[in-house]
């Protein structure tokens, strides 16, 4: 047995980019047809359809199932690879916050973490590694932002290091030593080593983070249920 999910923002990608398709042609036909220079409401129009047909390309790139769960793992699906968390490796998880001012406010994440990163990392490509480097960049700089209001930064928070020593003693190099230490980091800001974006789940934030949470705890009962329903 297994639970499927699919990505909000990859939904729709075919529907998109065909009736983007239709509107270009349509226009292009009817300004063909009709004698007179094109106006400018054919010029934005053109644009949108331009516009839709693009997002509906990238739409149609992205895997069709962002995350699998079966008892035994939780599997990542990006367009640049997979990644792959044993049930075993699974700690917990919930939603990293920011503190500002008296207030804590939410990341639009689900953190994760992780009981052995030795084990997550041996099974990590650097193609993958590379991309979600770059794609959640933003979040660990919001995170330093807010930490670091007087400008004294550890200037190991702002530096890439591409060494990586685990406290197991392995020695990691390259992309994968890189998110290593972004994992490390993210561990002493947020707690979680790992971050999942809300654009990847079919749920809020909180919701999904309770099912893993829920399958953590009992992972063969709680597919069962969402199998079942």
């Amino acid at each position: 047995m297994q639970i499927k999910y699919r990505a909000q923002g990859a939904k729709h990608g075919i529907e998109v980019l065909i009736v983007g398709a239709i509107g270009l042609l349509f226009i292009m036909l009817f300004n063909l047809l009709r004698p007179g220079e094109i106006s400018i409401l054919e010029i934005f129009l053109v644009s949108l359809c331009i516009a839709a047909i693009t997002i509906g390309f990238f739409k149609t790139q992205e895997p069709f199932y962002s995350l699998v769960l079966i008892t035994e793992q939780l599997t990542y699906q990006h367009k640049y690879g997979v990644w792959h968390l044993a049930h075993s490796n699974f700690k917990s998880s919930g939603i990293p916050k920011i503190a500002v001012g008296l207030e804590h406010l939410e990341l639009n994440v689900v953190g994760i973490k992780v009981n052995d990163m030795d084990e997550f990392l041996t099974g990590l490509a650097p193609r993958i590694a590379g991309k979600l480097l770059i794609e959640q960049r933003h979040l660990f700089m919001q995170l330093i932002q807010k930490n670091c209001k007087n400008g004294d930064c550890p200037s190991e928070w702002l530096v890439e290091d591409t060494q990586y020593r685990s406290k197991n003693g392995i020695s990691y190099n390259g992309l994968i030593a890189m998110f290593a230490n972004r994992a490390k980091h993210l561990q002493l800001l947020t707690g979680y080593e790992l971050l999942l974006p809300a654009s990847v789940l079919d749920r809020n934030i909180w919701e999904f983070s309770a099912n893993l949470n829920a399958w953590q705890r009992e992972p063969l009962k709680f597919i069962a249920s969402q199998v079942s329903n």
